[in-house]
């Protein structure tokens, strides 16, 4: 078992078109390392340790989308930068330009032997919601449980967890002083 692809600054992002609660239409990609930026201002935390983040782990986004839907322009040219990742020709990272959405959340997991364990989830509560989907799903496919800690004062954060079906399994430790709660599910 293998844990699921890492994000990088030259791969081609995976996208899923899906829809918030608050009627926000979002993709949902692979992070590359021009994400760093914004998931620092998200997680309040230094740019480069959000760098290291996604070369370590796998990285999920969720970003706003300008328009109603994944017109022909934009189908095109994912499809085009498909073809020419599979033929090798993909030297050059993404557009920046391209990357620049609003980001609404993020989700950064890993496998371990016992378990998925999700290191880091931050965004509006519709986006988390979606964004827990991820490590669930990579979860379900090997048969294994998925394990978070969430500080005891995020309510969005909590809300989502619980929504999605995770069962709370006491305080967690404390992180820079903070209390948190444990969460699980089981496949």
């Amino acid at each position: 078992m293998s844990p699921p692809e890492r994000g990088s600054d030259v791969a081609t992002p995976r996208l899923l078109y899906v829809r918030d609660r608050t009627s926000r239409q979002m993709d949902v990609r692979d992070a590359v390392e021009a994400d760093a930026e914004a998931l620092a201002e998200l997680a309040d935390a230094p740019s480069d340790v959000m760098r290291n983040l996604i070369h370590d782990r796998s990285v999920r986004v969720a970003v706003e989308r300008s328009d109603a839907g994944p017109g022909p322009e934009r189908r095109e040219a994912d499809e085009e930068r498909r073809e020419a990742d599979d033929e090798g020709g993909a030297d050059a990272p993404p557009d920046v330009e391209e990357l620049a959405e609003s980001v609404l959340g993020f989700v950064s997991f890993d496998a371990r032997p016992d378990a998925v364990h999700v290191t880091q989830l931050d965004g509006t509560p519709g986006a988390c919601t979606r964004l827990l989907e991820e490590p669930l799903g990579f979860a379900r496919r090997e048969g294994m449980a998925v394990e978070l800690l969430v500080p005891a004062d995020d309510d969005a954060v909590r809300t989502a967890v619980e929504d999605v079906g995770f069962d709370e399994r006491g305080d967690g430790p404390r992180f820079e002083g903070r209390p948190t709660v444990r969460y699980r599910l089981e496949p």
